[in-house]
C-alpha cells in the first residue's frame, strides 16, 4: 500500500510540474502576443483599413433563448458600432419570456415574407420580421432547437461574406468588428478569427456602448474577470502562435460563410458547438490540403455577462466541461495524428491530459492528501510539495493574467480596482478554485446525459446611468 502511495503521489507531483512549465511558456507567448498586436494596431492603422475599403461586409449572427433582460441593450449596442457595411440577424429560438415582444416594441418590427435559401438544416421558422428604423436589422422566430441550430438558421438567413455569431447578453466595443475583420481583407487564408471576452458584470452602458469600467462588487464576479484574462491572454493567445488554435468562444467569433456551409453548419447534437466547429474546420482543410488560419486576436473586445451566483456558474462550468470531451471524444482520431502537424501532435493531446483530465487528477491530488494524512506516509512532504505547485499553476499565472489586464492594457483605470483583481487572484484559490474542479469533475461522469441546448441562469442585467 505504502509503494502505491508513494508512486501516486509522485505522479501528482510530476503532472503539476509539467502543467506549470507548459503555462509559463504559453505566457511567454501571450505578453509577446498582447504587446506586439498593441503596437502594429493603432487608432492610426484602423483609420487606414478604413481608407482602403477592404473590409468585408459582415453579417452578425445572435442567437437568443430568454434574453430580455438583456437583448435590447445588445442589439443598441450592434447597432451603434464602427463599421462600413454590416446586418444583424437575431434568431429567437422559441423564447418562453418576453424578448420577441421587447424586439418588436423598441425596434419598430414589422413582419416580412420568408425569403432566402435553407442550405443548413434548422427547426421550423416561424416567422421573419425587419425594423421600420434601422434597414439592417431582421429578427428570425423559430421553434425552439438549441444554439446551434438557432445559428444554423441565422447562417441560411445572412446575406454576407463573413458571419461574426455573438450571445445575446455580449456587448461590443464600437470598432470590434473592424479589429477582428481586417485580417480577412489582408489575408485569404483566415477562415475564423476569436476576440477576447471580459465581464461586462459592474460596468456602466449607455447607449450600448461601455462608457465605464469598475471591477464587480461580487467576489464570485471578480474571480471570473480573472479567469477570463487567463484563458485568453495566456491559452488563446498561445496556442494561436502556435497555429493550433482549438477554440474560438461562441460569445465572439468570426467566420467566413462559406467554410460554415461546406462543413455543415454547427453540429447540435452538443453543448460545446463553438469548439467543435473549430476542430471540423481544421479536419475539412486539412483533408483538403488547402492553407488556412483559424486565429485569436487580443484586442477585439466583447463584454459578456457572468454568472453571479454559484449555481448558474456551476452549470456553466458543467457544460463546458462536457463540451470539451464531447468534442475531444468525436474527434478522438485526431490524437498524436502527424497529420494535423502541431494540433494533432500538441495541441489535442495536451488538450485530453492537461484540460480535460486536470480535474480527475486534481480531485484525486486532494483525495491522496487525506489518504497520506490518514496513513502518515510522506505527508507533510507531500502536502507542501503539492500546494506549492497548485500555488504556482494557479496563483501565479492568474497573477499574470491580472497584470495584463490591469497594468499592460489599463482597461481598469482606477487603482484601487487594479489592487482588487491583484488580490482576486490570490484568493480564487481558496475554496472557488475547489469548488469548480469539482464541477468539472462530476461533469467528466455526465457527458453521457442528454444535454441541453441553453444553459438557463439568472440574469441580472446590465447597469445604466441613473435617471435614464
Amino acid at each position: 500500500m505504502e509503494w502505491l502511495v508513494i508512486s501516486f503521489e509522485r505522479f501528482i507531483l510530476l503532472y503539476f510540474a509539467v502543467l506549470a512549465l507548459t503555462y509559463a511558456y504559453f505566457g511567454y507567448l501571450g505578453v509577446r502576443s498582447v504587446i506586439v498586436y498593441s503596437r502594429e494596431l493603432s487608432p492610426l492603422a484602423l483609420g487606414d483599413h478604413l481608407s482602403r475599403d477592404v473590409a468585408k461586409p459582415v453579417s452578425i449572427l445572435i442567437p437568443a433563448f430568454n434574453e430580455a433582460a438583456s437583448i435590447v441593450e445588445s442589439v443598441r449596442s450592434l447597432l451603434s458600432m464602427h463599421f462600413p457595411r454590416f446586418e444583424l440577424v437575431v434568431v429567437n429560438d422559441g423564447s418562453t419570456d418576453p424578448t420577441l415582444e421587447l424586439l418588436r416594441e423598441h425596434f419598430a418590427l414589422i413582419e416580412v415574407p420568408l425569403a432566402y435559401r435553407q442550405v443548413l438544416p434548422s427547426r421550423e421558422v416561424r416567422g421573419i420580421y425587419r425594423s421600420l428604423r434601422y434597414p439592417n436589422l431582421m429578427v428570425i422566430d423559430k421553434e425552439n432547437g438549441g444554439r446551434a441550430d438557432a445559428l444554423n438558421a441565422a447562417i441560411n438567413a445572412a446575406r454576407y461574406p463573413l458571419v461574426c455569431a455573438i450571445d445575446a447578453d455580449t456587448f461590443l466595443d464600437a470598432d470590434a468588428v473592424l479589429r477582428a475583420s481586417r485580417v480577412f481583407g489582408e489575408d485569404e487564408t483566415v477562415v475564423g478569427i476569436g476576440g477576447t471576452i471580459r465581464p461586462v458584470n459592474g460596468a456602466v452602458v449607455e447607449d450600448g456602448q461601455v462608457t465605464s469600467l469598475r471591477v464587480p462588487k461580487r467576489w464570485i464576479e471578480r474571480f471570473q474577470v480573472i479567469e477570463y484574462a487567463r484563458a485568453f491572454f495566456v491559452g488563446r493567445a498561445a496556442w494561436s502562435k502556435l497555429s493550433a488554435l482549438m477554440l474560438i468562444s461562441g460569445a465572439f467569433s468570426i467566420f467566413r460563410k462559406e467554410a460554415l456551409v461546406a462543413i455543415d453548419g454547427y453540429w447540435t447534437e452538443t453543448v460545446g458547438e463553438d469548439m467543435e466547429v473549430v476542430f471540423r474546420l481544421h479536419r475539412h482543410y486539412r483533408s483538403l490540403g488547402k492553407p488556412y488560419k483559424l486565429l485569436f486576436t487580443p484586442d477585439p473586445i466583447a463584454w459578456t455577462e457572468v454568472p453571479s451566483d454559484l449555481r448558474s456558474l456551476r452549470a456553466q462550468r458543467n457544460r463546458w466541461q462536457r463540451g470539451m470531451l464531447e468534442t475531444l471524444w468525436r474527434h478522438r482520431s485526431m490524437t498524436f495524428n502527424p497529420r494535423f502537424g502541431r494540433l494533432g501532435m500538441l495541441g489535442v493531446p495536451h488538450y485530453w491530459l492537461f484540460e480535460a483530465a486536470a480535474p480527475v487528477v486534481e480531485v484525486l491530488g486532494y483525495a491522496a492528501l487525506i489518504v497520506s494524512a490518514a496513513t502518515g506516509v510522506l505527508f507533510a512532504q507531500f502536502a507542501v510539495m503539492f500546494l506549492l505547485l497548485a500555488l504556482l499553476y494557479s496563483v501565479l499565472f492568474s497573477q499574470f493574467a491580472a497584470g495584463i489586464e490591469s497594468f499592460l492594457l489599463a482597461r481598469y483605470p482606477r487603482t484601487r480596482d487594479r489592487m482588487i483583481l491583484l488580490a482576486a487572484s490570490f484568493l480564487e484559490f481558496i475554496g472557488y478554485r475547489q469548488i469548480l474542479v469539482f464541477e468539472r469533475f462530476r461533469a467528466c461522469f455526465q457527458v453521457r446525459r442528454k444535454a441541453k441546448q441553453w444553459g438557463a441562469r439568472r440574469r441580472v442585467g446590465i447597469r445604466e446611468p441613473a435617471g435614464r
